[in-house]
């Protein structure tokens, strides 16, 4: 019988053992982690991608090349102060303007900065949110012709920038004069100059600064501001994300104040200069002291006359301030046109896009029935199919559970129909520019239910709690269907951007008050509230508490004019950081009135 090993044998023997597992644990453990380690250390090394940004070489002070050839100007210092905030590192390539306009297209470059918004560049580039207004002129000699407009330069030659704003405006709008394109503004100014053309087209500042630079004294703006253009960064179609970074850089430099600072270096040089008091003192001996012993003479000569002078002062004075009330006047109704046109024009694209939407709604609520008669028709000799042979498989689903999803699908698709058919009716008479006077019988609940029909995107997009309740019995109000339904989109929509997420709600209900006499709309909003100091100036025209995300200031003043020819009341309640309700009161229609 052999004997046990002792003790320290055993224990020696099991040590190999041991290191063979640990060393197989090793290996395993380097295998598992080292493309973890590698991809990290790759991932740390990583250079962000450079970004091309394209310009004007010659475009002076918004960008140009300095003695040094460096990218210089507005648009260079506004670019790299938005990669600085962004983290972006980015390249600057500046040449020819249609060059560049091209190497846009062409993927040379990633990014156009300072390019002037239109509606047909839209269509070839993306857009961001615009950084600045850039105002054209046309710029002429000390002995041209007078001009007072761009209609008067038919006929003439007119010198312009190839492929810059006022190129294409032009060229857009039917020009009928001689065109002479130049490769910069310098060359046009150079040439209007020399004799060469008539007339030059340019941008007022790079005008004036051009005019300073190369001392072209016989040069003078003539007619100002012929036409205003929004000043952006331009991006291929479809790159929304470098777009998203330079609209969230600007947003940044306009909060720190970095923006202004840039602004006031670069397009503020051809402010004028204050006026010393050596200067004030020189034009105060020459004017004001012989001013003042002609008047003294004056009243010596007849006191009756010096009040006839008084009076007639003071009636000049009137006029003067009569005179800019009504400039004033006219400068605010002028924007409201511009706008009202602007609305105008998307109220025929609406109509336009619901008319095409109705083509295929029409289709779809066309054949649906037909499928569903068509499957009512098959349903039987495929049910005693099933009943001889079993389940089978029927458009990717069990037969026996397809005969039940299919109706109901069926039925969805001509309920949604259905829907886009109404939502597009409601589309077309919202858009609709019928008569515009108050005599209709309008029905307040079904106003109400249309504007929301037709803005439940931005509802759904807003909130998630939205509850509408409206009074039964409503009396009939005398006015205009479709502005009022005007009035109520722009609150809700109001509503909708004040929430800041969507667990925020939005409670809308209408009734009656017939002590009044009136019937009511309140709109309760569980958003930021608005401070006490802005609460009385909601409809005042051109107030906006969102200029820097676009408004205009002008929905709640126009909302507010057509409850007033309605003979109606809107007011606002709200209590800052937690809620605001927006009460519209209209006068009812009661035995009274009707007779």
């Amino acid at each position: 019988m052999t004997s046990p090993l002792p003790a320290h044998m055993i224990v020696t023997r099991s040590l190999p053992s041991l290191h063979r597992l640990r060393l197989l644990i090793a290996v395993v453990a380097l295998v598992i982690l080292w493309p973890l380690v590698t991809f990290a250390a790759q991932d740390a090394g990583r250079v962000p991608p450079v970004i091309v940004v394209g310009g004007d070489r010659d475009y002076p002070p918004y960008e140009f090349l300095d003695k040094d050839g460096q990218p210089s100007g507005y648009n260079v210092e506004l670019t790299r102060a938005i990669a600085n905030v962004m983290g972006m590192t980015v390249q600057f390539r500046l040449g020819g303007w249609s060059e560049m306009r091209e190497a846009l297209q062409s993927g040379k470059v990633d990014v156009l900065q300072g390019m002037s918004w239109s509606e047909e560049r839209s269509r070839e580039v993306d857009f961001s949110l615009p950084h600045t207004i850039v105002n054209h002129a046309v710029f002429a000699r000390k002995d041209s012709p007078n001009v007072n407009s761009l209609a008067d330069l038919e006929g003439h030659t007119v010198a312009v920038h190839r492929s810059g704003i006022m190129h294409d405006y032009l060229v857009r709008s039917g020009f009928k004069g001689r065109l002479v394109l130049t490769d910069t503004p310098a060359d046009a100014l150079r040439q209007l100059a020399a004799g060469k053309t008539d007339f030059a087209v340019v941008a007022i500042v790079p005008g004036m600064y051009i005019i300073r630079e190369l001392k072209l004294t016989n040069l003078l703006p003539v007619v100002r501001n012929v036409a205003t253009h929004r000043y952006c960064y331009a991006v291929d179609k479809g790159n929304a994300e470098l777009l998203s970074r330079f609209n969230e850089g600007l947003a940044i430099l306009k909060k720190t104040g970095q923006y202004e600072q840039i602004y006031s270096k670069w397009l503020g040089v051809l402010e004028p200069k204050p006026v010393d008091l050596g200067t004030i003192a020189k034009y105060a001996a020459v004017v004001v002291i012989p001013l003042v012993l002609l008047l003294s003479i004056f009243a010596l000569w007849s006191r009756t006359l010096h009040r006839q002078v008084a009076l007639r002062t003071a009636d000049l004075t009137r006029e003067i301030a009569e005179r800019r009330h009504a400039e004033e006047e006219l400068r605010l109704n002028q924007q409201q046109l511009v706008q009202a046109d602007k609305m105008a024009a998307l109220g025929v694209l609406v109509s336009g896009v619901a008319h095409e939407i109705n083509n295929p709604t029409g289709l779809i609520l066309l054949e649906v029935p037909t499928l569903k008669r068509a499957y009512a028709d098959t349903a039987r000799i495929l049910e005693r199919y099933y009943r001889e042979h079993g389940d089978f498989t029927c458009g990717g689903l069990p037969y026996s559970r397809m005969r039940e999803e299919l109706p109901r699908s069926l039925d969805k698709l001509q309920e949604a129909g259905k829907r886009i058919k109404r939502i597009v009716e409601d589309l077309k008479d919202f858009a609709r520019q019928g008569d515009s006077s108050c005599n209709e019988l309008v029905d307040l609940n079904a106003v109400a239910q249309a504007a929301v029909r037709l803005v439940e995107p931005s509802i759904r997009k807003a909130t998630t709690c939205f509850s509408a309740g409206y009074g039964e019995h409503l009396p009939a109000i005398r006015g205009n269907a479709q502005r009022i339904e005007q009035v109520l989109v722009n609150l809700i929509l109001n509503a909708c951007q004040a929430l800041p997420d969507t667990d925020r709600c939005i409670q809308l209900t209408t009734g009656h008050d017939p002590t009044r006499g009136t019937i009511f709309l309140r709109l309760r909003d569980e958003g930021s509230g608005i401070s006490p100091e802005h609460l009385a100036r909601l409809t005042d025209p051109f107030f906006t508490t969102k200029r820097d995300q676009g408004g205009t200031g002008l929905g709640l003043s126009v909302s507010a004019g057509i409850v007033k020819e309605h003979g109606g009341t809107l007011k606002f309640d709200s209590i800052p950081g937690s809620e605001t309700t927006v009460t519209l009161t209209l006068p009812a229609i009661t035995k009274e009135t009707t007779l």
